[in-house]
């Protein structure tokens, strides 16, 4: 093969060289939360919620844990919760603007939630899936599955994602449509409407 063959060739094949070492840089698994996707934060949870009351507590228990029920498991859930402001972000695995905000409610629920609940709603999305996200995006809290759309319905978003707030009568007070944009704005949110 003649030199200018050979540069052609290498030119070609250094792109693939580098996405491949890339893939394979990237793909290990260093054992921390969220581990693979750096977009995930990595909190110790356990420290940084201790001294909750007990109902938060309780929650906090069932950290990362997808709960069957739709529309009757979430009121449950919220009835339990009485007492508290609580916040309740609705996701799914295939959603990426549910992905981009993720971070912000990994970061704010424990920094918060020794005195606010935090919930999730995963909703029209496979168990399978959604439990995927969670390894990727792990939460000090559970979510309510909600393959139906029920909560979604009753709530009356109009997509994904959607964040209620509650007040510690279990009132609903606000509901924002879409995504938040950054972790301040969720912050102004929760000061706001579960402060």
């Amino acid at each position: 093969m003649s030199k200018g063959l050979q540069a052609v060739a290498f030119a070609l094949a250094l792109p693939l060289v580098l996405v491949v070492a890339v893939v394979i840089g990237t793909s290990g698994d260093d054992g921390g939360a969220g581990a693979g996707n750096p977009a995930a934060r990595q909190i110790d949870y356990e420290s940084a919620l201790a001294g909750a009351p007990p109902e938060l507590a309780a929650l906090h228990e069932r950290a990362n844990e997808l709960i069957p029920g739709g529309l009757a498991g979430f009121e449950r859930q919220l009835g339990a919760l009485e007492g508290y402001p609580v916040v309740v972000n609705l996701w799914a695995s295939w959603c990426g603007p549910c992905r981009a905000e993720f971070p912000f409610f990994q970061q704010l629920a424990a920094e918060r939630g020794t005195e606010v609940a935090f919930l999730g709603v995963n909703s029209q999305d496979s168990d399978d899936a959604a439990r995927m996200f969670l390894d990727e995006f792990p939460v000090p809290y559970p979510s309510i599955s909600d393959p139906d759309r029920e909560v979604w319905d009753d709530l009356l978003a109009r997509g994904l994602p959607a964040t209620a707030f509650y007040d510690a009568a279990g009132e609903l007070v606000h509901l924002k449509q879409g995504e938040y944009d950054s972790e301040d704005e969720l912050g102004v949110d929760l000061d706001r409407y579960a402060g």
